[in-house]
């Protein structure tokens, strides 16, 4: 049988009963959805796949492996056995949910206009739940990374005379930026045994070192009249020695339901983290953190996404998404973290 809404006879009919054609627009619909790449925390630290929620891995020790054990040899006899100290630390995953109803009574509006792309109900709810997981991951890293408190190694930014641990903010043009970076990075070299490869940025951090008359003079004869010279992120890394450089833009709503909204980077815009990490989990080789997420469904994702109906009546059905994750600093001595950098 043909679809009554494509025969004339059909059109009239459902115009008689108050139907409104091209109630919808097939070509654009307006949805906040986040950019493909703001999302920061996988970027960051790499993803450790676990099979339970809870576990525990191997800590072989620094002091022990760093120290010089060979002796001399003694005649006729022996040297006493180097110690390898080993140790363990624990994982713990929680699972966090978000659920979201479909009234598919309202959605027949949209099945009979045939109003394509995320203006359908269904797929765009699954799609508001996978970026919440998303969301979730990234508010999670800012509160298991990214703030006062969490790293040993923690400087601040001041406006004049840095003592200590102080540094003058990045957008005093009596900052050095290149040499201040690379005496942090020999800190962490002498005392992990790793240079740091990733260097996280907040938007106005960023801001403050890609306008920096340090920076800017670096780059400013690179360019052309066809191509004028910018600062990237890949040129801002290869002048201050990193493998990556990120901002951390990713944004979110901190308002709750029916408050106008109130939109905020989700990591401090004025701090910065400069550390050791590895793109992939590895075996004797440390990382500054990981993000350990547990496989629940054992598909090889991190993430479950479910649809199932609503009670009898109501006319509804629910999306489901689960994430269990734990953001575990696992070397305190890779990783510094600058605060009012700006």
């Amino acid at each position: 049988m043909r679809d009554v809404m494509s025969t004339n006879a059909g059109i009239a009919a459902e115009i008689a009963k108050g139907w409104k054609p091209n109630q919808y627009l097939t070509n654009m619909s307006q949805a906040y959805f986040t950019q493909p790449g703001d999302f920061v925390a996988p970027a960051i630290f790499p993803i450790c796949p676990v099979a339970t929620s809870s576990g525990f891995y191997y800590t072989f020790d620094k002091a022990d492996l760093a120290r010089d054990n060979v002796q001399r040899k003694p005649a006729f006899g022996k040297v006493n056995p180097a110690i390898m100290g080993l140790g363990e630390n624990q994982y713990g995953c929680k699972v966090d949910q978000v659920i979201v109803g479909i009234d598919q009574i309202a959605m027949l509006n949209y099945q009979r206009t045939h109003a394509p792309g995320v203006a359908d109900p269904r797929r765009a709810k699954v799609r508001f739940a996978n970026e919440q997981m998303s969301l979730h991951l990234d508010i999670l890293f800012a509160k298991g990374f990214f703030k006062t408190g969490i790293w040993k190694d923690e400087w601040s930014g001041v406006t004049e005379s840095a003592q200590g641990k102080q540094f003058l903010k990045f957008n005093d043009e009596n900052f050095d930026p290149v040499h201040f970076f690379d005496e942090r990075k020999r800190d962490v070299k002498r005392r992990g045994r790793r240079t740091p490869n990733r260097l996280a940025l907040g938007y106005d951090a960023y801001l403050a070192l890609k306008e920096h008359p340090d920076v800017v003079e670096r780059v400013k004869y690179t360019g052309s009249t066809a191509n004028p010279a910018i600062v990237t992120l890949q040129a801002l890394a290869q002048i201050l020695g990193f493998e990556q450089v990120k901002v951390l833009e990713s944004t979110y709503n901190v308002a709750g339901p029916g408050e106008e909204a109130d939109m905020q980077f989700i990591c401090d815009s004025n701090a910065a983290l400069m550390c050791y990490a590895t793109n992939s989990p590895q075996i004797d080789e440390p990382s500054a953190g990981y993000i350990f997420t547990w496989d629940m469904l054992g598909n090889g994702s991190y993430t479950a996404m479910d649809q199932y109906e609503g009670e009898n009546g109501t006319h509804s059905e629910f999306i489901e998404g689960l994430i269990s994750t734990d953001m575990r600093k696992t070397a305190d001595d890779l990783a510094i973290f600058f605060k009012d950098c700006v």
